[in-house]
């Protein structure tokens, strides 16, 4: 991995540890439904006008249906659920749960697509669930309001995205990924625009609100998917992968710098358990074989 490309990687986790941090700033004054339909818009409007330059419009309307329901599972419906968990966790646990997203990966591909796991990845797996319930151990409240709703929305939003990437691999593999993103963020800001203007704020979100919001849509969605598609190109999906394990880190450090967040042991313990069953069921740390 040249230069570049590390830093292509640091500055990928850091916009989407970022995420967690603009959410859980702006999704109180918005409401999820709004501050995500904003977040899909923005990225669509930097996006699209990318695809038409480089003529990649004729692939997006060959693929627009499979292209759309990928899009509802990779960013409406998981961008929702993450903006309405973010009213009542931390980023940093959010951003820790996010971690997950490779595991359920992992899990459904075998169950859906029949790929063979092998005893490390499975054991990644395990590993990876046992970490979930030692951070939700003592945050699982499921009372109105309590915290444990909030960690069964993050956990349903990485299953999202572990199902659209299978999705992605089975129907779309084919398709241009800049294709994929562009189209994805557009179908998500067609399908969520009545949601936003349902439950548009009665009160006006006030100006870091709305850079908030600005700051999701540009950094930490579109310049993000081009840094991601950039690194796919430069060093392959494996090596890209491994930003899963830098945006923890930026999520927890993002919420202790602006947001006074804690990090206490149990977080440690648990994000550091999830991250080594996320490293064991992609396959990308394999114990040695004794010789």
């Amino acid at each position: 991995m040249k230069l570049r490309d590390l830093l292509d990687l640091v500055l990928l986790a850091a916009l989407w540890g970022g995420s967690f941090l603009f959410m859980r700033y702006a999704a109180p004054a918005f409401g999820p439904l709004p501050l995500i339909w904003l977040r899909v818009a923005v990225a669509a409007l930097c996006l699209v006008p990318v695809l038409f330059v480089r003529g990649l419009q004729p692939a997006l309307r060959r693929h627009a249906a499979g292209i759309a329901l990928m899009g509802v599972f990779s960013s409406a419906l998981p961008f929702v659920l993450i903006a309405w968990a973010m009213l009542s966790i931390t980023a940093g646990l959010a951003s820790i749960l996010n971690a997950t997203v490779p595991i359920f990966t992992a899990l459904i591909g075998a169950l859906w697509l029949r790929e063979r796991l092998g005893f490390w990845r499975a054991a990644g797996l395990a590993v990876g669930f046992a970490g979930v319930l030692l951070l939700a151990a003592d945050k699982a409240d499921f009372r109105p309001g309590g915290s444990g709703w909030a960690i069964g929305a993050m956990l349903l939003a990485t299953l999202s995205y572990g199902f659209a990437a299978n999705l992605t691999r089975r129907q779309l593999g084919g398709v241009p990924a800049l294709v994929n993103a562009a189209g994805s963020q557009l179908a998500s800001a067609i399908v969520l625009l009545p949601f936003a203007v349902w439950f548009w704020p009665a009160t006006r979100p006030d100006a870091l609100a709305w850079l908030a919001a600005l700051a999701l849509g540009v950094g930490c969605t579109a310049v993000a998917f081009l840094l991601f598609f950039r690194l796919i190109a430069n060093v392959g999906a494996a090596r890209a992968v491994t930003v899963t394990f830098l945006i923890p880190l930026f999520g927890v450090l993002w919420g202790s710098l602006f947001l006074d967040e804690t990090l206490n042991a149990g977080m440690l313990a648990g994000g550091s358990i999830v991250v080594l069953g996320t490293a064991l069921a992609t396959g990308l740390v394999r114990p040695l074989a004794r010789t």
